[in-house]
């Protein structure tokens, strides 16, 4: 199972107990922590070893970056140091990243804020005062830059102790709402659809009751009836009742004489073969007057409209028209 990689960024030395209390903490919580002084940076010949500590940085889910009052080592990109410019790259490609500044430090960047322009003033609290002039920078962050301050260790794992189990929370509440969106997604696509129509049927007045009409006759529940009770492979469209004597009987199908019918309100059709006879019946009501197919939603069709029977030839059956008795 993929862990979470937590890459821990700081100057080494005066932060070299904080590191490893922060990777003990990491380890407990069964995420990965990365250190640079522990080896999990593998580096190359190819580039600078700075390049490699950046590209770990990116295969990285979080960034801890904790900023004392030491500078650190120079970047030979741009005027920053190495662990700011670690810090850059996260906020650069959008990692969750949590700063830690050390008290001291953050209370006299106060002082700094108000003397920009005295170069005389000496901060005890900082080797450089380029630590002032980042800070600057990732104060005025639109987003994720949340600045917590620390005195130990305990500070920072009691604050991250508190991000993390919100984080997983709303992991939580978000895999619980994936239904929702899937159920959002799906009516947006059919009002997307239904707009459409609309603006179809709108700019074709003239059209639109035709439209309607040859949307449902293309739907209409007869077709996959058939298709269903005679097993037939391919889409059938008809849309009178003549067009459905023709479709049987090319199928094989022969209507029986009006006066052998089971009811008048149903017309009969059958098929002889392999010893099987094949009866299929249409009611007379699923056409109009004029011998058009009416039309039906499948809300209100009725199966028994279209009804397939099956019998033995040898057993006692519906009743032949003329041509079938053998005498």
């Amino acid at each position: 199972m993929a862990l979470p990689r937590i890459f821990i960024s700081s100057t080494y030395y005066d932060m070299k107990n904080v590191r490893a209390d922060l990777e003990r903490y990491i380890r407990e919580r069964g995420f990965e922590p990365v250190l640079n002084e522990r080896g999990h940076i593998p580096y190359g010949s190819e580039e600078r070893l700075e390049e490699y500590c950046y590209k770990e940085v990116q295969l990285c889910d979080i960034l801890v970056s904790i900023i004392g009052g030491r500078y650190g080592s120079e970047s030979s990109e741009g005027p920053y140091s190495i662990s700011q410019r670690e810090l850059k790259t996260a906020l650069e490609i959008g990692r969750q990243i949590y700063i830690f500044v050390e008290k001291n430090v953050l209370a006299e960047y106060q002082t700094y804020k108000h003397n920009k322009e005295n170069t005389d003033i000496k901060y005890p609290s900082v080797d450089d005062v380029r630590v002032f002039r980042f800070l600057d920078e990732v104060m005025s962050l639109p987003v994720n830059n949340p600045v917590a301050p620390f005195e130990t260790s305990a500070d920072i794992t009691g604050y991250l102790q508190v991000q993390w189990a919100g984080l997983f929370q709303r992991l939580l509440q978000d895999a619980g709402r994936q239904k929702e969106v899937h159920l959002i997604e799906e009516m947006t696509s059919i009002i997307a659809t239904l707009n459409r129509l609309v603006t179809f049927l709108s700019s074709e007045k003239t059209k639109g009751e035709t439209a309607v009409r040859d949307i449902l006759l293309t739907n209409h529940p007869i077709f996959r009836q058939l298709r269903s009770l005679l097993s037939v492979p391919y889409p059938v469209f008809l849309q009178t009742r003549a067009d459905f004597h023709a479709w049987l009987g090319a199928r094989g199908f022969r209507q029986f004489e009006e006066h052998l019918w089971d009811s008048p309100e149903a017309a009969e059709w059958f098929n002889d073969q392999r010893g099987m006879r094949t009866v299929v019946k249409i009611r007379n009501e699923v056409f109009n007057d004029d011998g058009s197919l009416k039309i039906f939603t499948p809300e209100n069709w009725d199966v028994s409209n279209v009804t397939v029977s099956k019998y033995e030839l040898t057993e006692q059956g519906p009743p032949m028209d003329d041509d079938d008795i053998p005498f």
